[in-house]
């Protein structure tokens, strides 16, 4: 059995708590992390959610009123065929409605989950899938209108793996909750009883909410146990709106082998890997030495707006600790070595005949934005968000260029139905990290994104592109678009 103090040793654990999170339930013992439940949809290709309510002991106090799907927080992992219909069943036994978008998922509009299709209590909602896409981690959320915000951090989202049956012969890690480890990474706020609590003020709608404990696939003070080798972690950025800096506390490289939506030509080693609400990333950790460390953040990074008026949100303070990491001697290192090629790709797309668009991400400014009405204070192209309004339409095969660009503070941009090639960010080349295939990015000024829309969505059904700081989405910031077969 391993003991507390063994889990942190090493870690300074005690020096990186300072800010975030502010509270450290300092009486839970550390326990080892769970996975999230593995359901296995590659051969039966269907699968059922069912979205109810429970209640989850977070920090071992009084216990929180959740949502999940087939469980009380979360959603289990499923695993899909990166190729071929696959059936689901959404069954909603809450007692409002829901909807699941499937948020990386290259699907048609009719079956994208967005706020039109919206189930009701004691509904099924029963879409095929016709999945062609790379091997990936995307995932699930609810995207109710105005709601979204909330639901998801009631529990409702959940993440996907998208297989070709390839990865032992690409040398990847692949046993699940031993050296493939799915992370959910939220923040959370509780009260003084240890409840979870969404108490939303004027300034987390305007700046996004923010927790002041780390939660981790639903828990909160667990620890990874590793094989002495190579291991695999598939990040999620489930958060409503902090971005995370992510390093390892001995400073060792995480080795990014996949973006989005799909799988890198090779490995890229990094020190550091932003990761903003929405993204995914897949990195590769050589355990191999045998020492015990942390997966730490820095501290938010989105700053205040508009000068003094809402205050600036510092990102100044020491790293805090996401996920320690201990070592399992007796737990079988199957991956020794970082593979030197991956089998996947870097998108290289033309150009030349694309449409261009601009597109802005807009706060309101002045002495009435406080007066606004919660769903007007944020905008794109200075419309916010009108669900009977189309923003735009395109056809099916048509390649657009779309310059993004965000005032006041940075916003994950998401896009539904593609995946988008990164030409540039404020002029230069993009970062490693957003050199595969996205569809979700961090604009901090400007990026120039590339796509091509290869299928169709209907004016009753259209694909939404919107800020991924949840609060954001809710109050305005998010635009529908057509595409025409």
């Amino acid at each position: 059995m391993i003991s507390r103090r063994t889990l942190l040793s090493g870690l300074g654990a005690a020096s990186v708590m300072s800010q975030f999170p502010v509270r450290a339930w300092a009486t839970i013992p550390s326990k080892p992390l769970q996975m999230p439940p593995l359901v296995d949809a590659t051969s039966s290709g269907q699968f059922t959610l069912t979205a109810q309510a429970g209640e989850t002991d977070f920090p071992g106090h009084a216990a929180s009123r959740t949502w999940g799907f087939d469980q009380p927080f979360l959603g289990p992992t499923v695993r899909l065929n990166h190729a071929g219909d696959t059936a689901v069943a959404v069954h909603n036994t809450l007692d409002e409605a829901i909807s699941v978008h499937w948020h990386g998922l290259v699907v048609p509009g009719d079956v994208d989950g967005g706020p039109h299709q919206l189930v009701d209590p004691g509904q099924t909602w029963s879409p095929v899938l016709p999945i062609d896409q790379p091997p990936a981690t995307v995932w699930y959320h609810s995207h109710t209108h105005g709601k979204t915000a909330q639901q998801v951090h009631m529990g409702l989202a959940g993440v996907l793996h998208l297989t070709d049956g390839q990865d032992d012969a690409r040398g990847l890690p692949t046993t699940y909750g031993t050296d493939d480890l799915t992370l959910v990474l939220q923040d959370r706020r509780f009260d003084q009883d240890g409840r979870m609590s969404y108490r939303v003020t004027m300034h987390d709608q305007m700046m996004g909410f923010l927790g002041d404990t780390m939660v981790v696939n639903g828990q909160v003070g667990a620890t990874a146990i590793v094989p002495k080798g190579v291991v695999r972690l598939r990040l999620l950025n489930g958060s409503n709106a902090r971005i995370y800096t992510l390093a390892l506390s001995d400073g060792r490289p995480m080795h990014l082998i996949g973006t989005d939506t799909g799988l890198l030509d090779a490995p890229i080693a990094l020190e550091t890997l932003s990761l903003a609400p929405g993204e995914r990333y897949e990195v590769l950790v050589d355990f191999g030495d045998g020492k015990d460390i942390s997966l730490l953040s820095g501290q938010n990074v989105n700053e205040g707006m508009m000068g003094g008026m809402m205050g600036r949100r510092s990102p100044s303070g020491p790293p805090f600790e996401v996920l320690p990491f201990v070592i399992d001697p007796a737990a079988p290192a199957r991956i020794t070595r970082v593979p030197e090629a991956l089998g996947g790709s870097r998108p290289n797309m033309d150009a030349s005949s694309a449409a261009r668009r601009r597109i802005t991400l807009d706060m309101a400014m002045g002495p009435g934005m406080m007066m606004r009405r919660a769903e007007d204070r944020f905008s794109i192209n200075g419309q916010a968000f009108d669900m009977s309004k189309i923003n735009f339409k395109t056809q099916v095969g048509q390649v657009e260029k779309w310059r993004v660009s965000a005032n006041m503070m940075m916003h994950p941009f998401h896009v539904h139905g593609v995946m988008f090639q990164v030409l540039s960010e404020n002029g230069r080349p993009p970062r490693p990290q957003n050199t595969g295939w996205k569809d979700t990015i961090l604009i901090d000024g400007e990026a120039e994104i590339l796509m091509r829309f290869d299928r169709p969505a209907s004016e009753a059904l259209p694909y939404m592109f919107h800020c991924h700081i949840l609060e954001h989405e809710d109050g305005g910031m998010m635009g529908q678009f057509t595409v025409s077969g």
